[in-house]
């Protein structure tokens, strides 16, 4: 599978990223609006994988594009920098497969975001705002021939011009963050039904 090297943080203003970004002389590549199909998973795995390195299932779709890309990947739930390992497909087809696999495995969440893309060499910069999450900042180095080592201090080089070691870190994905947002509100519906009972 191939591997990148990620964080994500909580970032309540993102503007406030833009000097950083030019002080890096990272360059804009694209602004999307994307919508992120989450299936549900069979538990295939050893438990013990699982649990330290969740597998996800899902489908991206964006507004600007006609065909949409399948993802499969594996990553811890960690705050620090943590690698991601994944399969990636593209489909031109991307409204019959989702009938596919939602008919096969069932959605788990759906997240929806406006993402600005940067790039830094190896590293996308990801500037999202995520409906009904709020802003957040990912990073993605990607190995791409370089050694690890080469990775490692690319990846952390972003961190420190952007000065990520002092932001609120995700060790989470966006479809987990939903789902927990979903299990609140479903449980303060349930405490408010009793208390006026």
């Amino acid at each position: 599978m191939a591997t990148n090297l990620e964080f994500k943080a909580r970032c309540p203003l993102l503007e406030s990223l833009y000097p950083k970004l030019a002080a890096l002389n990272a360059w804009h590549r694209e602004t999307v609006h994307q919508i992120d199909t989450y299936f549900c998973l069979l538990k295939g795995k050893d438990a013990s994988t699982s649990e330290t390195c969740k597998p996800r299932l899902k489908l991206r779709e964006a507004d600007e594009y006609d065909e949409g890309w399948l993802i499969y990947y594996e990553r811890p739930n960690q705050h620090k920098s943590r690698y991601s390992q994944y399969h990636l497909s593209k489909t031109d087809d991307p409204s019959t497969l989702k009938t596919l696999l939602t008919a096969a495995l069932g959605i788990e969440t759906i997240v929806k975001k406006h993402r600005e893309i940067w790039m830094f060499k190896n590293t996308r910069i990801h500037l999202d705002t995520v409906i009904d999450l709020g802003q957040y900042i990912e990073l993605e180095t990607v190995f791409q021939g370089q050694t690890e080592a080469a990775a490692i201090a690319e990846h952390q080089h972003v961190k420190n011009i952007l000065h990520l070691d002092t932001a609120d870190p995700v060790a989470v994905s966006y479809s987990d963050l939903m789902m927990q947002k979903s299990r609140n509100r479903l449980r303060r519906h349930l405490l408010t039904n009793i208390e006026r009972t």
